[in-house]
């Protein structure tokens, strides 16, 4: 079967959801920083839960489309990765505690021998605590940081406010990410 293009009103709709999810995910970010210590907690769980419900219509509207357009149920069920799919009401499981306890220095919780997939959480919490130990940082991740914070700051005409919440080294760099950007103008057709 030969596929369609995506229809161009569906294409901008992903493009805006996708736009939504970034400044959300950069939200996260900006309250992850120790200037807003009193409010973190909160913040970062509203903002990243938006980011997720915003991904989430931006894929079932993908895969309504695809089901509209005849794509086979099984493999829109691949595609939509239904078996890695968890759901935050359902609340926190084991695999997120045990992550947790490796990142955060503490034993394994009990149960977790013998169960390679809780094995494989601790593990995974525990290189990530290493990581962040070291006072390099992955570079991908420090342009990918420096330009949500640059379009955020761009976007909300406050440049300045950079320097006061972001490490200096992220913060210059951010700077320039927002410096070099235009604002879009609307197109005048």
């Amino acid at each position: 079967m030969e596929s369609t293009p995506m229809p161009e009103p569906l294409r901008r709709a992903v493009h805006e959801l996708v736009s939504e999810a970034v400044f959300n995910c950069q939200e996260v970010l900006r309250y992850s920083q120790p200037d807003l210590a009193h409010d973190w907690q909160r913040m970062t769980l509203y903002r990243a839960g938006d980011a997720a419900d915003t991904m989430d219509l931006a894929s079932m509207l993908i895969a309504a489309f695809c089901q509209q357009d005849g794509i086979d149920p099984d493999t829109l069920r691949s595609y939509l990765q239904t078996s890695q799919q968890h759901s935050r009401a359902a609340g926190t499981r084991d695999s997120d505690h045990t992550q947790l306890a490796g990142l955060l220095g503490r034993p394994a919780p009990k149960g977790t021998s013998g169960r390679p997939a809780l094995q494989m959480a601790y593990g995974r919490g525990q290189r990530h605590a290493e990581e962040a130990q070291r006072p390099e940082e992955d570079p991908q991740k420090l342009f990918t940081e420096a330009c949500l914070h640059g379009l955020r700051a761009k976007i909300c005409d406050d440049i300045d406010s950079l320097d006061s919440y972001l490490p200096p080294h992220i913060a210059a760099m951010a700077r320039r990410v927002a410096e070099a950007l235009e604002i879009p103008q609307p197109a005048n057709t």
